[in-house]
């Protein structure tokens, strides 16, 4: 199965950063789109099938808490698992994430494998079957 995924933030330089990590990370890809704030994010979810969300929380126009909230609002897009990727690793705002069902944090600078093993492990199960929307 070939996976789609939604890179949301406001860096142009680390939206083309992740994609290409997800292109090096081995799960099997169909599409990545990319936005530059919520607001794009949820008209892209709302045209597009997406298995994946990888967010920032600090952006311009909607910021990813506001993302995540309306994404854990909305019957349709509650199950599509989110990972936040976010310079802000305070304590209150994991918790605050972790409320609304966030699949996994992390904290900017990461690393290649570090993005590539949590797509993985969110989009996979150790058997090889999908996970995602589960």
């Amino acid at each position: 199965m070939a996976y789609n995924i939604l890179i949301v933030d406001d860096s142009k330089t680390i939206r083309s950063m992740l994609e290409k990590v997800i292109n090096l990370s081995g799960v099997s890809l169909g599409e990545i789109k990319t936005a530059g704030n919520g607001k794009e994010a949820l008209d892209s979810l709302k045209d597009n099938w997406i298995d994946l969300v990888l967010t920032d929380i600090n952006m311009p126009v909607m910021g990813g808490m506001e993302l995540i909230r309306a994404m854990a609002g909305d019957s349709m897009l509650k199950s599509i698992p989110v990972v936040v990727i976010s310079s802000d690793g305070s304590t209150q705002r994991i918790k605050e994430v972790e409320e609304f069902g966030v699949s996994h944090y992390l904290r900017k600078p990461f690393t290649p494998e570090e993005v590539g093993q949590v797509i993985r492990t969110i989009l996979e199960e150790p058997d090889g079957q999908a996970n995602a929307g589960k």
